[in-house]
């Protein structure tokens, strides 16, 4: 292994740290804002369940990212760095603002910015990206829905049980909700970043002839993004769990109950859907059951557009850094 793949794979495993870092927000936002945990309890708590997704998941989802958003083909070193840079910096743009946005789709985005670049359109997978677009609007729509059914089943079998009694009941239950809801963070967006290594590796005839995801890889994976976690990205936990719509525990179980299911259901189908925005949808479908006025849609909005927008911008990146990358390697 060439000095230069060793600082891909540990660059990638940046990434997966700052995915960690930046997506810990959705695991415990809810718990922290509804107090059923301390936010140094909580991030130990969401940590250790992203990484025991290890023995629960396949590798469907490395493998939709391995093979199916460019052609495995053009991937060579200066790709991976571009695909990296532009992951990573997009991150930590919207980290620094506050903005609960995909690190999936940062990463898929900096993989069509490099891939363009190389090789132009003929580079893009069209089926696995087509289906990705497609689930930017299903997975929170799918949150949304779940989290909007459960909350009203909660609501009518607790509808003759005091608040104190329900309160207590769910604070319990919320733990349960949230080490699954971990579960399904890990074992979804840890595959990314495999997907990412073992292209590199293919690419570079350290795999041999089939592609596949090494034991050592998925250990790495599942190591970086859990210790992500445990650091926390606290200015996205206060926009999730608070800025949205005022949670109480019964909300949060409801709320991570939906998610963890879209996330379960897209994991086993080996489709990389954001965390993020199944968690944002949960929390806006529980939330609108008492009223639409308790959602607060500005804020919503705003994660929206940024949603929106995150491919283009990570592609711009990727694109920009693989682009400096060649000129470099010319001089």
């Amino acid at each position: 292994m060439t000095p230069e793949i060793i600082f891909l794979v540990i660059l990638a495993l940046t990434f997966d740290f700052l995915n960690g870092f930046h997506d810990s927000a959705n695991s415990i936002a809810t718990v922290v804002s509804t107090r059923v945990l301390s936010p140094r309890n909580a991030v130990m708590f969401a940590a250790f369940f992203n990484f025991i997704a290890f023995f629960f998941f396949g590798l469907h989802v490395a493998n939709t990212i391995g093979k199916g958003v460019i052609d495995i083909a053009i991937v060579d070193q200066s790709v991976v760095f571009g695909t990296l840079v532009g992951a990573c910096g997009w991150n930590i743009i919207t980290w620094y603002f506050g903005l609960p946005t995909s690190s999936s789709h940062a990463l898929i985005g900096g993989m069509i910015g490099a891939g363009l670049v190389k090789a132009g359109p003929a580079a893009l997978v069209w089926s696995g990206i087509t289906k990705i677009l497609m689930f930017i609007i299903i997975s929170p729509l799918v949150g949304l829905i779940l989290g909007f059914l459960f909350g009203h089943l909660v609501y009518f079998l607790a509808s003759h049980t005091s608040p104190r009694k329900v309160d207590h009941l769910f604070r319990k239950g919320q733990l349960v909700s949230a080490a699954l809801y971990s579960m399904g963070h890990g074992g979804n967006d840890a595959q990314k970043t495999m997907g990412i290594i073992s292209s590199l590796l293919f690419s570079a005839g350290l795999l041999g002839t089939e592609f596949h995801v090494p034991f050592w890889v998925i250990a790495a994976c599942y190591i970086a993004i859990a210790c992500g976690t445990m650091f926390g990205g606290w200015r996205i936990v206060k926009t999730m769990g608070q800025k949205i719509a005022k949670l109480k525990p019964v909300d949060g179980f409801c709320a991570e109950t939906g998610a963890a299911i879209t996330l379960f259901m897209a994991s086993a189908f080996g489709i990389p859907v954001s965390t993020t925005h199944t968690i944002t949808g949960s929390i806006v479908g529980v939330g609108s059951i008492r009223r639409l006025s308790a959602v607060k849609w500005g804020v919503a909005g705003r994660i929206v557009w940024a949603w929106i927008i995150t491919i283009p911008c990570s592609a711009a990146i990727a694109a920009t850094a693989y682009w400096l990358v060649k000129i470099l390697h010319q001089t």
